[in-house]
This record gives C-alpha cells, structure tokens and sequence, in this order.
C-alpha cells in the first residue's frame, strides 16, 4: 500500500452531524490500522454533512458502545465536511449512507467523484448503508459498530490487496 508521492493516505468518514457514525468509522479505520501496522500510512478524519453538532464530542451512547469493544471516540469533536475536503488533500470520503454520498457529489467536482463511496461497499455489500442510530436503542449502535468494522476491513484489505492508491 502506497500512495503516488509516499505520503501518507487521507480518509475522511463522513455522516449527517458526525456524533455518531463517522466518529466511530473514524476510531475503528485507526485502531485497524494501528493493528495491522499501518497506523503512519493513514490520516483519518470525520465529519458531517450539516452544521448540528460543530465542536461537539460523540454521541454517549456512541462512545460508550465504542467503548466496549476498545474504541475510543471522547477526545474527537465534530467538524462540518469543508470544501478543502474536496481539493485533493483527502483522498478517500467514505460516506455512511446514500445521502451523505449525493450530498459530497453535489459539493464537488466532478473529477473528485472517483474517491467518494459508500463504506459499505468495501464489505462486499454494494449499495448497503450504516444506519442512524440516533433515534434507536442500544441494538442499533452495535449493529453500527458491526458494520463499520466490516467496512473498516474491507477498505483496509482493498488497501493492501488491490494496492488502492490516491486518484
């Protein structure tokens, strides 16, 4: 896994208000990463489509079920995807559902298209979504957690396997 100039390969996981699922996909690509040693060849950030949560810290129930299974989102903050997250500097926008992936459609350029996606898609589940679970109970948050591991996985696999680099 390399990208074109041997920097290091930014991922940027994006949601609605980034309380709950992209700072959890955010936690999990990091300590996957860290795990399988490449914790230096990966910048990973989160951020949400709207405005809501600027500055806040994750979701508790977020950062408690994420907790558990040795994740740790309290020192993150919520931010608002920018256009500097359209320049070139990310390389890879991994969006938690549908919306959040017409919405960063919309917000660039054409020729940046290529590098948004679906998390769901590294899982081997093309065209799936990561659930909200902000309206929900405490199966709802595992089940996010279950699957952005899965996806976390995969994009990590499609990394090193398929050699993905930046476009």
């Amino acid at each position: 896994m390399k990208s074109e100039s041997n920097r290091p390969i930014r991922v940027l996981m994006v949601c609605t208000g980034n309380i709950c699922r992209s700072p959890t996909a955010e936690a999990v690509l990091r300590a996957q990463a860290e795990q399988r040693g490449l914790g230096d060849r990966l910048v990973i950030d989160s951020a949400g489509i709207e405005a809501y949560h600027v500055g806040a810290p994750p979701d508790v129930r977020s950062q408690d079920h994420a907790r558990r299974r040795g994740y740790e989102l309290g020192a993150l903050r919520a931010r608002q995807v920018a256009a500097s997250d359209f320049d070139g500097s990310v390389d890879w926008l991994l969006a938690m559902d549908r919306w959040h992936l017409a919405a960063m459609k919309r917000r660039c350029a054409p020729s940046r298209h290529g590098t948004l996606r679906l998390l769901m898609e590294f899982a081997g589940r093309a065209g799936a979504e990561v659930p909200d679970p902000y309206y929900g109970g405490p199966a709802d948050f595992e089940k996010v957690l279950d699957l952005i591991e899965a996806g976390c996985e995969g994009f990590l696999d499609a990394l090193i396997k398929q050699s993905i680099a930046p476009k």
